[in-house]
């Protein structure tokens, strides 16, 4: 194991644009940390970026369990270093309608769409700082710039993380730290213009130029 390698962690690790990212990073020499809530998910993604001869490891934690998330930070900190980027890509997408929604509802699912990226942002912020350097990604939706009223909570959800990376990015710019979006305006979808390795790519010109807050993948 090499602590020489530069180390991303991402949160809310699935099939489809994480994985993507995952091997995107990770064939650019980068250690790749999955965290994730389902463990069989998580050990299947891990063997994948295995046998693509990428270093990869799995933790597993609720994007809305800011404890969880804590200790596997603090794991992956130990065993692994000081992350170089962290990308934050958990979202509950279900249909409903606001009238419909209630109110523990939308909370539970802010939790995930919002403050588990800031949970998971606080884990490197006082490392990145201290370091003078550090990039967070956040997988931001094209709901956040137009909202859809049968996917309610999703574009609440989506412009509230919009509004936190604008406000953490330019807070947290003068210590030498990136924070930026891509909101994706489409329906990720193997061999189309959306498909998860071309999104991927957008991620790592985002990671290398660090030029803008937001791009707007459509």
């Amino acid at each position: 194991m090499s602590m020489s390698k530069k180390v991303i962690v991402i949160v809310g690790a699935g099939t489809g644009v994480s994985s993507s990212v995952a091997r995107k990073f990770g064939s650019h020499g980068f250690k790749v940390i999955l965290v994730a809530r389902n463990e069989k998910v998580l050990a299947e993604l891990v063997r994948s970026l295995e046998t693509q001869d990428i270093e990869a490891y799995g933790f597993t934690a609720n994007a809305a369990d800011p404890v969880a998330l804590q200790m596997a930070f603090e794991h992956i900190k130990r065993d692994y270093g000081i992350p170089e980027a962290l990308v934050y890509n958990a979202a509950v997408i279900k249909l409903g309608t606001a009238s419909k929604l209630k109110e523990a509802e939308l909370l539970d699912d802010l939790n995930v769409n919002v403050v588990g990226a800031l949970s998971s942002a606080l884990q490197v912020i006082p490392d990145f700082i201290e370091r003078k350097s550090g990039t967070i990604l956040f997988t931001g939706g094209g709901f956040a710039l137009y909202p859809s009223y049968e996917l309610a909570s999703l574009s609440i959800g989506k412009a509230a993380l919009r509004s936190l990376v604008y406000t953490l990015g330019e807070e947290l710019e003068p210590y030498g730290i990136y924070v930026g979006t891509i909101t994706i305006a489409g329906t990720v979808a193997v061999n189309t213009n959306f498909d998860p390795d071309r999104i991927a790519h957008a991620y790592w010109e985002m990671y290398e130029k660090q030029n803008e807050r937001e791009l707007i993948y459509q």
